[in-house]
């Protein structure tokens, strides 16, 4: 009997596991934002804001020392920032259609040539 409990307890922890994960909440850019600066306010204590906004203390650093860097770069001059997806979907298909319009032109090119040197041979 005690193989089948310690059989069964594996996963019931990942059952567990897995519910904790899919309920897990996330949080937008904006809620970080408003969090991080309501903890340097410091009109309360670091702790009880992570309590009451339901996060571990461990990713409230985590957010301030990410939001502070990019602060940190901002102020520095770097402009450069992750391109969001839309962007990079954008930029893909303003490639591909840029490509296609090399190609046209190549194609043109090629053909266009050919004429001119078959028109040479004629009159020779």
């Amino acid at each position: 009997m005690r193989q089948k409990s310690g059989q069964q307890k594996p996963s019931a922890d990942k059952a567990i596991k897995d519910i904790r994960r899919s309920t897990r909440k996330s949080y937008s850019a904006e809620e970080k934002i408003r969090i991080v600066l309501e903890g340097l306010r410091g009109e309360d204590s670091i702790a009880a804001l992570c309590r009451r906004e339901g996060i571990a203390e461990s990713m409230y650093y985590t957010w301030s020392k990410e939001f502070l860097e990019a602060g940190k770069r901002r102020l520095a001059g770097d402009t450069a920032r992750a391109a969001t997806t839309d962007e990079v979907k954008a930029l893909r298909r303003e490639a591909r259609d840029l490509k296609e319009v090399v190609a046209e032109q190549t194609l043109e090119l090629r053909l266009l040539k050919k004429s001119m040197i078959g028109d040479g041979d004629a009159e020779e």
